[in-house]
């Protein structure tokens, strides 16, 4: 039988252009909601995987209210340092890129909008509360008015912190406009004025490359175009590309579980509770366990998260007096400072104003509420049943009353609790005396008679 060698020579080329077409190919991402660990996790996670597969381009759909600084930046050095191009696209049409995704759009090599896009208010949100921006003071009276002679007085100590974060921002994005050529005066006045534009004032203004209306009008767009990385120019051949779309492991999707403020919030109090019950009332096992894990998953979140110690700590204080109020009962007043602590430290909880990371106020309030009526009713009623006499099992027999059921002298029988029991008694008793159990062994109860004068609701059958 003759050898031809055409059928495997034919398989070795096509599994070479697969390989060329896959390493030509688009990779695709997407980006949604506010920014903060977990996507920048997802963001690198991308790169990683567009490299490995030697892609031309990762085009990150975006759509994002902004987020964490940190977050912020360390996707932008992950942009910068990229070994190949990265483009930011807006989209779909009414999609924003607002504040920490105006820095990302200004880091990206290219960037480009959908049309019934916007971007812009990249001011920088302070820790700790809103602040009035730096830049003039309103004078007192009309706009003709002497300016105010304290307005060249050094600024105040909030004022200060806030400045400074203001131009720290201000050359930050700056820097990354001359970095990619585009406009650092309009980057400027979002930072400082919070100014927003859309899509198509982006484009005419210099602060995005291209406007289009779907991924593959993009690529056509950017097919031949020329884009400069660390490691030196690259032109992309995007027309026709392949895309392959990369979506986030499990462990980012829990990381973006885990460090959302409303779920770390629950699972704190849910491992808070968890653990008071346990030690409230010991031998339960599951609200130990649940509360260990919901703990230490919060405590994962939290250091994943801008965090007030001091909210911590008052979270922690108001659970403690809503406890206390159980066990040492003050008319009401441990029970309604302890409330008062949980609103005000679940409050303050989350030390940052960034869109997206705040704890709703409903869930605090409805938190507040059900856990005042927890500690004060459930807690308050296993803690009296537990001092409460025992009424079942072996224990209840101890101290309980019963009636001879014959006259004997050390061996003989009792009726306890319409029982017939064998029972021993160290002196002389007669039928139908009254006698209280002070002991138990096996099935035999050592009793002694009652004294004179106590009461006896033990009947004889």
């Amino acid at each position: 039988m003759r050898y031809r060698p055409w059928p495997g020579l034919l398989a070795l080329m096509l599994l070479f252009i697969a390989g060329l077409a896959q390493a030509d190919g688009v990779v695709r991402t997407q980006i949604s909601g506010p920014i903060g660990p977990a996507t920048a996790s997802h963001m690198q996670q991308a790169l990683d995987a567009a490299a490995a597969q030697q892609a031309q381009l990762l085009l990150v759909r975006l759509d994002t209210p902004g987020g964490l600084d940190g977050a912020m930046r360390d996707i932008i050095k992950a942009i910068i340092g990229a070994p190949l191009p990265v483009a930011l696209y807006v989209a779909p049409s009414g999609a924003r890129a607002a504040s920490a995704g105006t820095y990302m759009l200004y880091a990206a090599h290219i960037a480009a909008m959908a049309p019934g896009t916007n971007l812009g208010a990249a001011t920088p949100v302070q820790i700790g509360g809103g602040l009035p921006l730096p830049g003039r003071r309103p004078a007192p009276g009309n706009s003709d008015a002497d300016p105010d002679p304290e307005q060249d007085q050094p600024p105040s100590t909030p004022d200060a912190m806030r400045s400074k974060l203001v131009n720290d921002a201000v050359a930050y994005i700056r820097s990354l406009a001359e970095l990619r050529g585009r406009n650092a005066d309009w980057a400027e006045q979002a930072v400082r004025e919070a100014a927003s534009l859309s899509a198509q004032q982006a484009l005419e203004q210099n602060v995005i490359d291209l406007l289009a209306a779907s991924d593959a009008e993009l690529l056509e767009q950017l097919d031949g175009r020329t884009v400069e990385l660390t490691t030196g120019p690259v032109t992309l051949a995007t027309a026709g590309a392949v895309l392959q779309d990369f979506e986030p492991d499990w462990r980012t999707r829990l990381l973006a579980v885990l460090t959302n403020p409303s779920v770390t919030y629950i699972l704190l109090l849910i491992g808070i509770y968890g653990l008071f019950f346990e030690f409230a009332s010991p031998g339960g096992v599951v609200p130990g366990v649940a509360g260990a894990i919901a703990l230490l998953l919060a405590l994962y979140g939290l250091q994943m998260l801008p965090v007030n110690y001091a909210g911590l700590g008052l979270i922690l204080l108001g659970v403690g007096l809503m406890l206390a109020e159980v066990f040492a009962p003050s008319f009401g007043a441990l029970g309604i400072g302890g409330t008062v602590a949980l609103v005000i430290g679940s409050i303050i909880l989350i030390d940052t104003e960034a869109p997206g990371f705040g704890i709703p106020l409903t869930l605090i309030g409805a938190v507040a509420a059900s856990s005042l009526l927890l500690f004060t009713f459930v807690l308050g009623a296993l803690w009296r049943a537990r001092r409460g006499r025992v009424v079942s099992g072996g224990e209840a027999l101890m101290q309980a009353t019963a009636t001879a059921a014959e006259d004997f002298t050390g061996e003989g029988h009792v009726w306890l609790h319409g029982e017939r029991w064998a029972a021993h008694c160290a002196v002389p008793l007669r039928a139908n005396q009254p006698v209280r159990v002070r002991e138990r062994r096996g099935l035999v109860v050592i009793v002694e008679p009652v004294e004179p004068g106590v009461s006896v609701t033990e009947e004889t059958p």
